[in-house]
C-alpha cells in the first residue's frame, strides 16, 4: 500500500496484463519440449491466488509443467526472499510493491525482463514505470491502487458530500463530539499526508531531465508541504481527529469508527472495501476532495506486479508465466476474483470494472496521483516523514522544525546507506 499526473487512459489504472491471447514472445517447439517436467514456485499475495488459478492451471497444461503457489503478505515477500532466495527453497516468480523495486535490483534480488516494447505498451504509463530502474524493465504490473474515500450513506449523503478539504474541516467542527466524527485520516503518515502536501507544492524526490528521480533533492520541507503539514494539524488541534489514530494503532482505531458507524468519511484504499460491506456498512466511494487552492488532493499509486526471482533456477519459464499471468484475459480474470483493479489500458473502460464504485473511484483519483518512488532512498523517508508527522499532530513541533528536521535525517541516512552508489 505504500500503494501520476497522467491521461484518463492511465487513470484507470487497469491490471495487469497484456493482449488478450497475449502469452508472450512466440516459444519454439525445442522451448517448450526443454520445460517438460519442470516445477515453478509462484508467491501470491494473502488470500488473492483464487485470481490465478485458472491461468496456472492453463500454463501447466500447455508447457508440461508444475506450478505451487504460496500465498504470503505481498510488502513482506522481498524479506522472505533474502533469506528463502540463497537457500534454494524461494520462488520463481513472487509479487512486491512498486516500491520496493529499486531495493531489489539493487541487492540483485530479481531479474530484469526481456519482453518486447508491445507488451509493455499494455500497461498504463504510471504502473509499467513503477517497474523500471536504469530504463530497464524488471516486473509486469498485476494491479493498482490509490487512497480514496469512504463515506458513510447513512450519515451524510453525496449530494451533502463537502467538495474540499477545507469544507470537510468545518463539516467536522459542527459533527465531532468526543465519540463521534466528521471526517477521518492518518495524516501522521507521510503515505497519508502527501495528499495535502503535495497539493501545496511539496514532493518526495525532485526529478531529473530525464524523469528519474533525485534523491539529492528532497521536498518533504519545501514550503508547500510545510503549509500542507499546518493545514492537517489544524484536525488534531481543534479535536476534529482523536488522539486514538495517531501511531501504529491509529488505522485500527480510524477502521473501527467507521465500521461502527462513528465517522462519516474517512481516506482509505480499495484494499477495504469488502471488510466495510461485511461490517454492514451503507458505504460510498469516491476520489479525494480538492484543496482550497482548487487542486484535488493527490495519492500514491501502488502497484503490484509479478517479478522473477534472481535465484530461479527456471528464470526464462519464469519470465513466460508472469507475461502469461498478467496478459489480458487473465487480468481481467484476476480482477472479477479478487476485485483489484488492473493496469491494463485496454481494459480501462471495460463494463465489468467499471461498474464497480471502487474501481471507477481508484480510476479517478489516479488522475491526480503518482506513483510511490521506486528508488532505495525511498527507505530513508518512511521513518523520519512519519516521526516527523506525529510530532506535528501532537502539538510537539511546528511543521516547519519538523518538516526539516526530517530531510536532515533522511539525508542523513542516505548518504550512509547508499552513498557508495
Amino acid at each position: 500500500m505504500k500503494m501520476v499526473k497522467t491521461s484518463s487512459v492511465l487513470i484507470l489504472c487497469a491490471a495487469v496484463g497484456l493482449s488478450l491471447a497475449a502469452c508472450g514472445p512466440k516459444e519454439s517447439s525445442s522451448a517448450k519440449s526443454s520445460s517438460k517436467g519442470s516445477e515453478l514456485v509462484v508467491w501470491e499475495d494473502k488470500e488473492k491466488s483464487i485470481g490465478m488459478k485458472d491461468a496456472v492451471a492453463a500454463f501447466e497444461k500447455e508447457h508440461d509443467v508444475k506450478i505451487k503457489v504460496v500465498e504470503k503478505p505481498y510488502a513482506k515477500q522481498i524479506e522472505d526472499l533474502r533469506m528463502d532466495g540463497p537457500a534454494g527453497t524461494g520462488p520463481d516468480v513472487l509479487t512486491m510493491p512498486g516500491d520496493q523495486i529499486g531495493t531489489a535490483v539493487t541487492e540483485g534480488l530479481i531479474k530484469e525482463l526481456h519482453v518486447d516494447k508491445d507488451v509493455q505498451s499494455l500497461y498504463t504509463d504510471a504502473s509499467i514505470q513503477s517497474q523500471m530502474v536504469d530504463q530497464k524493465l524488471y516486473g509486469l504490473p498485476k494491479a493498482v491502487e490509490t487512497t480514496v474515500l469512504f463515506y458513510n450513506k447513512d450519515l451524510i449523503s453525496e449530494k451533502e458530500l463537502p467538495k474540499t478539504l477545507e469544507e470537510w474541516y468545518d463539516y467536522s467542527k459542527k459533527t465531532a463530539d468526543g465519540s463521534k466524527f466528521g471526517f477521518l485520516a492518518l495524516f501522521d503518515q507521510i503515505y497519508y499526508a502527501e495528499s495535502v502536501m503535495s497539493g501545496y507544492g511539496g514532493y518526495i524526490f525532485g526529478k531529473n531531465k530525464d524523469g528519474s528521480y533525485n534523491p539529492s533533492d528532497i521536498g518533504i520541507n519545501h514550503e508547500g508541504a510545510v503549509k500542507g503539514a499546518a493545514l492537517i494539524q489544524t484536525f488534531y488541534k481543534d479535536g476534529l481527529f482523536p488522539a486514538g489514530i495517531i501511531g501504529e494503532q491509529g488505522i485500527n482505531v480510524l477502521e473501527s469508527l467507521f465500521t461502527e458507524g462513528k465517522a462519516a468519511a474517512i481516506i482509505s484504499g480499495p484494499w477495504n472495501a469488502e471488510a466495510f460491506s461485511k461490517a454492514g456498512i451503507h458505504y460510498g466511494i469516491t476520489k479525494l476532495p480538492k484543496l482550497e487552492n482548487g487542486k484535488n488532493m493527490s495519492s500514491f499509486i501502488g502497484v503490484k506486479s509479478y517479478n522473477v526471482s534472481a535465484f530461479s533456477k527456471n528464470a526464462e519459464l519464469a519470465q513466460q508465466l508472469a507475461v502469461f499471468l498478467a496478459n489480458e484475459k487473465n487480468s481481467k480474470t484476476r480482477y472479477e476474483k479478487t476485485k483489484e483493479v488492473p493496469a491494463v489500458k485496454s481494459l480501462a473502460n471495460d463494463p465489468a470494472i467499471m461498474e464497480s464504485e471502487a474501481a471507477r473511484a481508484v480510476a479517478e483519483q489516479s488522475r491526480f496521483s503518482e506513483p510511490t518512488p521506486n528508488i532505495p532512498e525511498m527507505n530513508e523517508i518512511w521513518a523520519p516523514a512519519d516521526s516527523a508527522l506525529q510530532t506535528v499532530a501532537t502539538g510537539k513541533a511546528d511543521p516547519k522544525q519538523a518538516l526539516d528536521q526530517a530531510a536532515e535525517t533522511a539525508k542523513g541516512q542516505m548518504k550512509a546507506k547508499h552513498s557508495g552508489k
